[in-house]
């Protein structure tokens, strides 16, 4: 038999999953919801606390409590890089067109907020080993952030290390005012004469540190995805190190494994 809080839960679950209760409304006072349902305001409360678990409503200090607006899914398909690699050689008309987030969630180019920021960093144990070089290598670390223009936190946070004199030959390459590049990190490589061969994504989940928790604007009790992307060139040289944080309540993730025939 549910308990008093959950069926005041399902009540109000079913009031926003019809459309009775839109995006942004402001849900009764505790009070008089403890009122409407006959029981106490400490049962609306944990009533509450389950809905905002589930990211269906947000509770705003001394403001109340609002239905949440849902957020812009984002898919992201293993088939991305294989269409990021046969744009990457396109005419840039065609690269600056769309770009791999359109293709993930949908969204026109002019629906995005896009940031980038450089800086340069020496590559530690871990990173060194990566990419085969010594420990103290120079690398360019980018930081990646894109949203929709009409919510306040980014699809992803992303972090990618390449090695500063892998692609230094093209002076553009380390310059974050260039971006959002087009045609993105494959293009990037290939002016600098580096083709892919492969990319190995390896996904792991955890719940958010505060910190991602207040950047991705997570739902309490949200995890995140975390996803080691490492880029392999037709040398076999580890080329692109990229560890992007994915939030849980809004990220799909499709592969596709197409089989030989017998």
């Amino acid at each position: 038999m549910p308990k008093a809080y959950e069926v005041i839960a399902d009540a109000l679950r079913r009031s926003i999953r019809e459309g009775e209760r839109k995006p942004g409304d402001r849900l009764p006072s505790e009070a008089d919801l403890a009122q409407r349902y006959g029981r106490s305001v400490p049962t609306v409360q944990n009533a509450l606390r389950l809905l905002s678990d589930e990211g269906l409503i947000d509770r705003r200090h001394g403001r109340g409590t609002f239905v949440r607006r849902p957020r812009t899914p984002a898919v992201r398909e293993n088939s991305r890089h294989q269409w990021e690699k046969d744009r990457a050689r396109r005419p840039h008309a065609t690269r600056a067109g769309t770009g791999a987030t359109e293709r993930d969630t949908g969204l026109r180019i002019d629906d995005l907020v896009f940031h980038a920021q450089y800086r340069e960093t020496e590559a530690s144990g871990e990173l060194a080993r990566a990419f085969g070089v010594p420990e103290g290598t120079v690398l360019l670390q980018r930081a990646y952030r894109t949203r929709h223009s009409a919510e306040s936190a980014p699809f992803s946070l992303v972090t990618s290390h390449l090695v500063r004199d892998m692609v230094a030959a093209n002076p553009d390459l380390l310059d974050e005012t260039n971006e959002p590049w087009p045609g993105g990190t494959q293009n990037q490589l290939h002016t600098v004469g580096i083709e892919l061969d492969r990319v190995e994504e390896r996904l792991t989940a955890r719940p958010p540190t505060p910190e991602e928790a207040t950047a991705l604007d997570l739902p309490p009790g949200t995890s995140v995805i975390l996803l080691r992307k490492t880029s392999y060139d037709t040398d076999d040289r580890v080329v692109d190190i990229s560890d992007v944080t994915l939030p849980g309540d809004r990220t799909e993730l499709l592969f596709t494994t197409h089989l030989e025939r017998w």
